[in-house]
């Protein structure tokens, strides 16, 4: 990447360190807060980005463990959501 004759140097690392830390702390707020709808949907995120890193095994035990906490709601958005990807992550 080019900006005013200047060569710009991006490491995509940097941005992945910095959404991971985002999505830590959007978990970490959620648990606080007893949110398990927004720790489910932080934790996908996450562990979407795990995905990408080549860290399934780790992002779908993550996943899972938010994903067992649930008793209903299986017909929402997000648990089908989170069950395709738990899916998803045991084949990759």
């Amino acid at each position: 990447m080019k900006s005013n004759g200047h060569e710009i140097k991006v490491d995509v690392r940097d941005f992945e360190k910095e959404a991971e830390e985002c999505f830590l702390k959007a978990i970490e707020i959620a648990q606080r807060q007893q949110a398990k709808s927004l720790e489910l949907r932080a934790t996908m995120s996450l562990a979407r980005l795990r995905q990408k890193q080549g860290r399934s095994a780790e992002a779908r035990a993550m996943l899972v463990n938010v994903y067992e906490w649930f008793t209903e709601g299986f017909d929402t958005a997000d648990l089908q959501e989170a069950k395709v990807l738990i899916e998803e992550l045991a084949t990759t």
